[in-house]
């Protein structure tokens, strides 16, 4: 009996790739979901779409990162207020990088989360 091993399909969808870039902006609109659906299409997809763990990794690096500005900035509005200006940074950030990202990608570019902490490699 032999046993032959076939290596799953992978396919290039750039419409999956721009919807989990977009889908960060979930907590925005929603409240919630911006770190947890990323990471639901990452871990169910990653295999089957080109480069899409790449992508993956990139986005819960970037809200992973986001998260933890946001805790340090709390402590910061004690100083003069000036986490309330790294939080509407944060803010800012973390609405415009996912459109721009989604658009570089749509162009079949590489996107780029400049503040990201490397945390998945």
């Amino acid at each position: 009996m032999e046993i032959i091993q076939q290596t799953p399909h992978v396919r290039e969808d750039k419409t999956l790739l721009v919807l989990t870039h977009l889908s960060q902006l979930l907590h925005y609109v929603v409240g919630f979901g911006g770190l947890i659906v990323p990471l639901i299409i990452w871990a169910a997809n990653k295999e089957r779409v080109q480069e899409l763990d790449e992508n993956g990794k990139q986005i819960l690096n970037f809200q992973i990162s986001l998260i933890i500005y946001a805790l340090l900035s709390i402590p910061a509005i004690l100083l003069l207020g000036l986490g309330l200006i790294t939080l509407l940074g944060v803010a800012i950030l973390g609405f415009v990088l996912p459109i721009v990202n989604a658009v570089r990608v749509n162009r079949g570019e590489k996107p780029n989360y400049y503040i990201s902490i490397k945390f998945l490699s």
